[in-house]
């Protein structure tokens, strides 16, 4: 085991020298991979963590519960009251809800208490060098280094969680290089310390680079009427607000209003919640790509606005499929002739319309969920 650690590290060692060539072909200064690689080890621990993700995943009830469980909204609704006239200037400069920061905020680092603290550099330095994507993670640690480079932050000061998201809303270092903001006006991109401006500005920089329409929500719960075409969910269907009503959709809180082409979203099946998703469902996924995040997000910023809880019951009786059970439902469903695309075990929305095809031809609802009743029925 000491001298797996001990290869391990002559290995890493060896690939850096290589690095700093190509470090400095991209205009990276010899005084800044001095300071930065300086005593740079081999981080087995990151590795583990990179070798078990996403074997147990959550439902998005359970992700819920926790993403705007009341403490979370009670601390928001506290991070809000506490940092108001900034959130209102930056939602003034940006136009992004200041609820949504917040939520982002919340999602990321529980406003700002667990911001990570991995020394970012020799986390992203094992990654390149031993990691699954290495070409993702060396684009990372030159993005590190131009940070450092650029005078932000000091190599000992850049930390952040063992994949390299940093700070108080967790930007990767090529994220923060395109969006982050210097909203304190002192010369610096500060998202790491104690003082969350610049990465509550950064993040509504982000979002409004993405797109974000002011004034208008994520998305809305909504109802479905008996009958209704389940191949018309998903986020590839967009339709007028008028088209959904005349299908008779309806808002679970109030009118149904329009706020632009929208597309209805089942993340717990039929059996679940439905919810009508407008542009800023994608903006926000923009940041994360997982529906769960996105709604999480939403949701919570909702719920700190002083909006109701999740009104629909989800299938509470079904678990997550493991990493394993996704691989296999996706092998199985190209074996039968429902193509779901890349076996990856990611469900994406070709693995749902694969699901939503075998349903159909089972005669069931086909509403894409991706259950373990789905696994055992093609099994």
């Amino acid at each position: 085991m000491v001298q797996a650690a001990a290869d391990k590290q002559q290995g890493l060692e060896a690939w850096l020298a290589d690095f700093r060539v190509r470090a400095g072909a991209l205009g990276i200064g010899d005084a800044t991979l001095n300071a930065a690689l300086r005593g740079v080890s081999y981080a087995p621990d990151v590795i583990r963590r990179d070798q078990n993700q996403s074997e147990f995943t959550k439902t998005i009830w359970d992700y819920l519960d926790s993403a705007a469980s009341d403490e979370r909204v009670a601390n928001g609704r506290a991070a809000l009251a506490k940092h108001l006239s900034l959130l209102e200037r930056i939602e003034a400069r940006y136009g992004v809800a200041k609820e949504v920061v917040v939520a982002v905020w919340g999602l990321e680092s529980a406003y700002g208490t667990f911001r990570g603290d991995f020394p970012l550099i020799g986390s992203l330095a094992t990654l390149a060098y031993d990691g699954r994507r290495a070409a993702f993670f060396e684009a990372q640690l030159v993005a590190a280094l131009k940070i450092i480079q650029n005078g932000d932050v000091a190599a000992e000061g850049m930390t952040g969680s063992w994949a390299g998201a940093m700070g108080h809303t967790q930007f990767i270092p090529t994220s923060y290089l395109e969006f982050a903001v210097d909203f304190t006006g002192d010369g610096k991109r500060d998202i790491w310390s104690d003082d969350p401006t610049d990465a509550l500005a950064s993040t509504a920089a982000y979002l409004a680079k993405a797109g974000w329409q002011a004034g208008r929500p994520w998305g809305v719960e909504v109802t479905l009427p008996e009958g209704f075409d389940f191949a018309q969910t998903g986020d590839r269907v967009k339709k007028p607000v008028a088209a959904w009503q005349a299908m008779g959709v309806r808002a679970v809180q109030g009118d149904l209003a329009d706020h632009g082409p929208a597309s209805v979203l089942l993340p717990g099946g039929a059996k679940g919640a439905a919810f009508l998703t407008f542009r800023n469902f994608n903006v926000i996924e923009r940041y994360n790509a997982a529906d769960a995040y996105v709604i999480g997000v939403g949701h919570l910023a909702d719920r700190i606005m002083g909006g109701p809880v999740v009104k629909a019951d989800w299938p509470r009786g079904d678990r997550a499929l493991l990493l394993d059970e996704r691989i296999e439902l996706q092998e199985r469903l190209t074996k039968a002739g429902f193509n779901p695309g890349a076996v990856d075990g990611k469900i994406g929305p070709n693995t749902v319309a694969a699901v939503m095809a075998f349903q159909r031809a089972r005669g069931v609802v086909p509403d894409g969920y991706a259950s373990l009743d789905i696994l055992t029925q093609l099994r």
